[in-house]
């Protein structure tokens, strides 16, 4: 299973607020947890990573907090794994290159280094405004009564 870290996610989630409110460009860890009914403490983790990342600027003083280093637009969620989670790396031989006994020999490795690289080209393709606008989602279709074929008409 391909996954990313809960902290990414929440990162995500994080940074779309910023995203959600222009009007708002300077929020606080602690308005953003009531926003995101997100625990204080995980929230002040991520920002701090997300402003080591270069995806966030800080404020100090009375009108202080955090914003974002740059527009939505230019944020990709490649950006935001990158900076939480490291670099999108789907097998190991791809994080680390050489932690794999089998990896000269291997006869499938360049083929993960193509997926690797078509995942991570999806990903730096969609921004952090494609997070808060989503594609327009219809109505879900009915379940399906047990023991129903699929494909075949009643």
């Amino acid at each position: 299973m391909i996954r990313i870290s809960k902290l990414a996610d929440y990162g995500i989630v994080l940074l779309a607020q910023f995203a959600r409110d222009p009007g708002n460009p300077v929020q606080t860890a602690r308005d953003l947890a009531e926003r995101t009914r997100m625990p204080a403490p995980t929230v002040s983790k991520i920002l701090k990573v997300l402003l080591r990342g270069s995806l966030l600027n800080s404020q100090r003083g009375a009108k202080g907090g955090y914003q974002l280093s740059r527009p939505p637009d230019q944020i990709s969620v490649a950006d935001i794994l990158l900076a939480i989670d490291g670099p999108v790396a789907l097998t190991e031989c791809i994080s680390s290159g050489g932690g794999c006994s089998a990896e000269r020999f291997c006869q499938v490795r360049a083929n993960w280094v193509r997926i690797n690289g078509a995942v991570r080209g999806a990903l730096e393709g969609l921004k952090l405004t494609d997070m808060i606008i989503g594609p327009q989602l219809g109505p879900r279709p009915a379940a399906s009564p047990a023991g129903a074929t699929m494909g075949k008409a009643p």
